[in-house]
């Protein structure tokens, strides 16, 4: 049986909001700080970071970037138009760049909420840049969600979407740096969304996936399914009579899948 958070007095008023209560289901003690926090009017500052995935570049083909659609259903679905949405993922990166520039790509910008998706370089066992272990990354994103709650905002990990290993031998290890992340989010009661393991579900590893648009970058569709991912993992709703973006993505992800499964 669910229990329910009640909402501060004044928040009905504030926000528009029709419910009396949050829905409390397997949140994590994040999730439940999340959804408080969105109980206010008070603005947010969301801060998305990582690699070429976040940084939404090239493989879209000019469509939008999973980002992209978070921001739109932030500011207009869920009306909260006082938001703002960072992005500072920088392609080709790796966790440990990003925490020599935590500063710069997280700090500055005052989040209520950071979320991160990494381990598609992290786990390349080429290029200029020493191989690591699962061990090393793990202890990685560790500390980066320990400097993230050290600025009072909320961390949000996301594993990063399969990889077809038979055209990127390089990554193989892909997998085990998602089991490494999830382990760090148990570990750490952090919020997760398990991007490897949808993908997974849909064969995105396989060379002909819709949902991608090289071995190891989703292309448009697999953007949608990143973006509907998020949401639903951390239970964010429109604003009623408001449901535009979800919609839209379902449908889009839905063709996608249906022209591979007709394939």
């Amino acid at each position: 049986m669910p229990s329910t958070l009640p909402l501060p007095p004044s928040s009905t008023a504030s926000t528009g909001c029709s419910c009396l209560y949050l829905l409390r289901t397997s949140m994590t003690n994040d999730q439940e700080r999340l959804h408080l926090r969105l109980a206010f009017e008070r603005p947010m500052n969301w801060v998305f970071t990582g690699d070429s995935i976040t940084h939404g570049l090239v493989h879209t083909l000019g469509a939008r970037s999973y980002v992209e659609h978070l921001h739109e259903f932030i500011r207009s679905d869920m009306r909260r138009l006082r938001d703002v949405v960072v992005n500072t993922a920088i392609s080709g990166w790796r966790t440990s760049q990003l925490l020599q520039d935590f500063k710069h790509r997280v700090t500055a910008w005052s989040p209520e909420v950071v979320v991160l998706m990494i381990g598609t370089n992290d786990c390349s066992t080429s290029g200029a840049v020493p191989t690591i272990s699962e061990e090393q990354f793990a202890a990685q994103v560790t500390e980066f969600v320990a400097r993230v709650r050290s600025i009072e905002a909320i961390p949000v990990l996301q594993t990063p979407p399969t990889i077809d290993v038979a055209r990127a031998p390089e990554r193989t290890r892909i997998g085990s740096f998602a089991q490494a992340m999830r382990d760090v989010a148990i570990r750490d009661d952090v919020t997760l969304v398990d991007q490897y393991a949808r993908f997974e579900e849909h064969h995105a590893d396989q060379s002909s996936s819709p949902l991608m648009n090289d071995p190891f970058h989703p292309g448009t569709a697999g953007h949608a399914a990143l973006a509907i991912a998020l949401i639903d993992a951390l239970e964010l709703a429109p604003y009623p009579g408001n449901d535009r973006v979800l919609p839209r993505l379902r449908s889009q992800k839905a063709q996608a899948l249906a022209s591979f499964t007709a394939y």
